[in-house]
């Protein structure tokens, strides 16, 4: 069930910068419409949507809170009265264990921003409850707006993070072991009602989700890890909508080496190289270059030295 792009739309949260912008780009590239739903646009982004206001593939930037689910419906009311029938889905938005919404900065803390009260953590609004019901979403207006008949993908961004543990970022790890099982169990879909519900679990990925944040930056050893690009990932997401297979390296157009068939529940790991994610008995990530940061002592011992403080996840001593 391949989906070429050309003349098609699409809906990407998060594309105001980082993967999913890079994905958004290829997509209008190859003759796609997109719709960038996010709170902003970087000035990267900014350029994108202007220089595609009009022509063959349209660019339309949708200011979207993702954890109100107001928002998300009119992001697809507004694509479709914008572009028509909707034809891929990526609930691409996402952060990495902020201070402002962090396990080991509990709600009442200074820095967190998640409600005393409790009830919520913004951290997994955003990284999980976004991604379901975008994905309700996208299933109810794909079956009740297909005049085309033709398939249709929702393709999202789990992690490495979904196999490696990481004591700095466990509310991240969950949420990242969240996606790839939820894409596991629509991986029906496909067969059934041709929609194709697919991931990619990128490594350490030099985006502003790393690079804007000096507490995250210190657990990459230059010396010795690998970035992965977001045009490295953006490549295999496009390729996980347009082709039966994916090859396992990055940009090999020469069809060499091992060839992953693309189905649904499909999870693609994209470091340095690309490979299948294994549901039962999977090797994991290993030392792929790419594939995870080295150096996580600094931010190990700054979690232990905020859980030595007296009186740390009480709201009252």
């Amino acid at each position: 069930m391949s989906l070429a792009v050309k003349g098609r739309s699409a809906i990407i949260t998060g594309a105001g910068s980082g993967i999913n912008l890079s994905f958004a780009k290829l997509l209008v590239e190859n003759g796609c419409n997109v719709l960038i739903a996010d709170l902003a646009l970087r000035p990267e982004a900014q350029a994108l949507a202007d220089k595609h206001k009009t022509g063959a593939a349209r660019v339309v930037f949708q200011e979207t809170n993702v954890i109100d689910w107001v928002q998300l419906e009119r992001m697809f009311e507004v694509a479709e009265k914008e572009f028509g029938e909707i034809d891929i889905v990526c609930p691409g938005a996402g952060v990495y264990e902020p201070h402002w919404s962090n396990f080991w900065r509990p709600p009442h803390s200074a820095e967190s921003k998640d409600p005393a009260s409790g009830g919520r953590y913004a951290l997994i609004d955003i990284n999980v409850t976004h991604p379901i019901r975008t994905t309700q979403l996208a299933i109810a207006h794909f079956q009740n707006n297909r005049t085309s008949g033709r398939p249709k993908h929702v393709v999202h961004i789990s992690s490495i993070a979904g196999q490696n543990a990481n004591l700095a970022a466990p509310i991240y790890c969950a949420t990242k072991h969240a996606i790839s099982g939820f894409v596991r169990a629509l991986a029906k879909l496909d067969k059934e009602l041709g929609i194709r519900v697919t991931a990619v679990a990128p490594g350490v990925i030099k985006t502003p989700l790393w690079t804007d944040h000096p507490e995250k930056i210190k657990m990459v050893d230059d010396s010795s890890d690998s970035w992965v690009t977001p045009e490295e990932v953006a490549e295999v997401m496009l390729a996980l909508v347009q082709q039966e297979e994916v090859g396992e390296i990055i940009g090999d157009r020469s069809g060499r080496g091992p060839q992953f068939k693309v189905e649904g529940g499909t999870i693609l790991e994209v470091s340095k190289t690309v490979r299948a994610v294994g549901q039962f008995n999977d090797p994991g990530p290993g030392d792929r270059p790419g594939a995870t940061a080295s150096d996580h002592h600094a931010v190990e011992e700054e979690s232990y030295q905020l859980l030595s403080q007296k009186g740390w996840g009480l709201t009252k001593l």
